[in-house]
C-alpha cells in the first residue's frame, strides 16, 4: 500500500523514536471498537433513552452519565453496564498485536477494557498495569511495559471514572495519574489511535503542559478518519451536512496542532493496522539476523581474509551502521559474529549489549512432550519475527554418515525459506559456499521475485557471490544493500 508524503514523514518520526527507546502508545475506545466493544453512545443508549434522552444527538456523554447516576444516587447501574460491556470481553485485534509487539514500554488508556493486557501477554511480555492511584507507588518486578488506566479498568467498575462527579474530582482523586501523564507527554513521543479528544481529562492536561513547555512541547501523532462525502446522502441536505462536519474536522485539525498533536487522516479504519505494520517492518529493517553454521569453510572463496576475520568484519561492520545482530550461535559462525558486534561496542564506549545484540542459542534437548526439531522450528519463527532481514553465511553440520564427514545444513535452509514466507529480505552471500551459495544463485536467478522494487540493487548482489570478489568488497556490499533496505 502506498502512503501520503504526509504518513511516510510519520512513520518516519515514529520509528525513530521507537529505536531511541521514547515512544508510546495512547489507546482510545476506537481501538477495540473492531473487537465487538461498544463506544460511550452504545453503553449508555438504553438506559439513556429511559431517562428521555438520544445519545445520538447529544454530545455531552459525561453529563448524561451524571443524569443516570441521579436516578439513583448510586453508581450501580453504570458499574454494571461497564462490567457487562467490557470485562473480559472482545478479542485481540491486529492492531493490538501489532502495537504489542513493538518495542513500547509506556501505554496509557482510558478504556475500561483489558485487550492491552491481553495483547502485550500473547506477545511474552508483563505488563505492570496501574488502574488506581495506589497501584502509582507499587512496581511490579521484571515488567516489560506499563499500562496506565487513567479512567480505571471493568473489574474495578465502582471506581472508574465515567459521571461529571468523577470527572469534576479527577484532579483531587487522581492528581498522581495527571503528574505522570503531563511526565510522559513532556518526554515521549504519543501516538493516539482510537481516540476522540472528547475527553475534558486530557484536555484539562493539555493546555497546562501547553502553558509549561511553550513552543518546545514533543510532536504526537492521531489517527482520525477522513470525512468522506460517500458517508453521507446524495441529496442536497447530505452534501450540506458533509460540507458542515468536513470543516468541523477541518477546523478540529488545526485546534489539535496547538497541542502539537498532529492529525494524520485516513480514508478507512483499516489503513490503520497498515501504517503500523509499515512501522513493525521498518523498525525490524533495523534488526539482522545471521544464519549460518560450519563446520567446515573449504569452499571459502575470497583469500585476503580468513572465514573467521570476514565474519568478525562483516558483523562490525553491520553494527557500526547501526544494526542490531541477531545471532542463533551457528557452530564456527555465532562466536565470530559475537566478537565483531563486541569490537564495535568497545570502539564506540558502550556496554549496553541489548542495543546492538540478541544472542538466541538454538535449544539442545526437549523439555516437554514435542520433538526437538518442533521446538526449533517455533524457535526460528520467533528469531526471525523480531527481524527484518537475514543474512546467510556457510549451512554446513557434521555428519558420521557422510564420506566428508559433513553436509549442507537444512536448518539453514528452513530459516531462509520462513524468512521469505514471512516478508524478510534475504541476503545470501554465496562467496561463503554450501547452502548459502545455493541460495545465492536462487536469489540472483529469480531476482524480480525476491526484489521486484529494487532492481538497482541486483549489481551489488552479483558481487556476494562472484568468485573475483575480495572480501572488503562483499562486506561493502552486504552494507549498502542493507542501507537501502532500511531507508525504503
Amino acid at each position: 500500500m502506498n502512503f501520503s508524503n504526509e504518513i511516510n514523514t510519520f512513520i518516519d518520526d515514529y520509528v525513530n523514536s521507537l529505536r531511541e527507546g521514547n515512544a508510546a502508545i495512547f489507546a482510545g475506545a476506537g481501538l477495540s471498537i473492531p473487537t465487538g466493544m461498544v463506544d460511550w453512545k452504545g453503553l449508555l443508549r438504553k438506559p439513556a433513552s429511559q431517562i428521555g434522552l438520544n445519545v445520538d444527538i447529544e454530545s455531552d456523554l459525561v453529563s448524561i452519565a451524571q443524569y443516570i447516576y441521579n436516578r439513583t444516587n448510586t453508581k450501580t447501574e453504570l458499574a454494571n453496564l461497564i462490567i457487562k460491556h467490557f470485562e473480559d470481553k472482545g478479542k485481540v485485534t491486529s492492531s493490538h498485536n501489532i502495537i504489542a509487539n513493538l518495542p513500547i514500554r509506556t501505554f496509557w488508556t482510558t478504556n475500561y477494557d483489558n485487550l492491552l493486557e491481553r495483547s502485550l501477554r500473547i506477545a511474552g511480555k508483563n505488563p505492570d498495569v496501574k488502574k488506581r492511584v495506589q497501584d502509582l507507588s507499587i512496581i511490579r518486578p521484571k515488567s516489560d511495559a506499563v499500562i496506565y488506566k487513567m479512567h480505571g479498568d471493568a473489574n474495578l467498575a465502582y471506581e472508574t471514572i465515567i459521571t461529571k462527579n468523577d470527572y469534576e474530582t479527577y484532579e483531587h482523586k487522581n492528581q498522581l495519574f495527571t503528574i505522570a501523564l503531563k511526565g510522559d507527554l513532556v518526554s515521549k513521543k504519543f501516538l493516539f489511535v482510537g481516540f476522540s479528544f472528547e475527553d475534558p481529562n486530557l484536555t484539562h492536561i493539555l493546555s497546562k503542559i501547553k502553558i509549561l513547555v511553550e513552543d518546545h512541547a514533543q510532536t504526537h501523532y492521531c489517527f482520525f478518519r477522513k470525512i468522506l462525502r460517500e458517508d453521507f446522502s446524495n441529496d442536497s441536505v447530505g452534501e450540506k451536512q458533509f460540507e458542515y462536519e468536513r470543516i468541523k474536522q477541518e477546523l478540529k485539525c488545526i485546534d489539535l496542532k496547538r497541542y502539537s498533536i498532529h492529525p494524520l487522516l485516513v480514508d478507512s479504519y483499516e489503513d490503520i493496522p497498515k501504517i503500523l505494520n509499515k512501522i513493525k517492518e521498518k523498525l525490524n529493517h533495523g534488526n539482522v539476523f545471521i544464519s549460518g553454521s560450519a563446520e567446515h569453510t573449504n569452499e571459502y572463496i575470497p583469500n585476503n581474509l580468513s572465514p573467521t576475520e570476514f565474519l568478525h568484519l562483516l558483523s562490525q561492520e553491520i553494527s557500526r551502521c547501526g544494526f542490531k545482530i541477531t545471532s542463533g550461535f551457528g557452530t564456527f559462525v555465532g562466536s565470530a559474529i559475537i566478537n565483531g558486534v563486541l569490537s564495535n561496542m568497545k570502539d564506540i564506549g558502550t556496554k549496553n549489549m541489548n542495543e546492538y545484540l540478541n544472542i538466541r542459542p538454538f535449544p539442545q534437548f526437549s523439555t516437554d512432550s514435542r520433538e526437538l526439531v518442533d521446538l526449533w522450528e517455533e524457535y526460528r519463527s520467533q528469531m526471525l519475527e523480531e527481524n527484518g532481514i537475514a543474512i546467510f553465511v556457510f549451512g554446513n553440520k557434521i555428519s558420521e554418515d557422510s564420506d566428508t564427514g559433513f553436509i549442507l545444513a537444512d536448518g539453514v535452509e528452513a530459516e531462509f525459506n520462513m524468512a521469505v514466507q514471512s516478508n524478510k529480505k534475504v541476503i545470501p552471500i554465496g562467496a561463503t559456499g554450501y547452502v548459502s551459495l545455493l541460495l545465492w544463485k536462487e536469489v540472483i536467478t529469480n531476482f524480480d521475485h525476491y526484489y521486484p522494487d529494487n532492481p538497482e540493487l541486483k549489481k551489488y548482489f552479483l558481487q556476494l557471490g562472484n568468485e573475483q570478489s575480495d572480501a572488503h568488497k562483499i562486506i561493502e556490499s552486504t552494507i549498502k544493500i542493507l542501507q537501502s533496505i532500511k531507508e525504503e
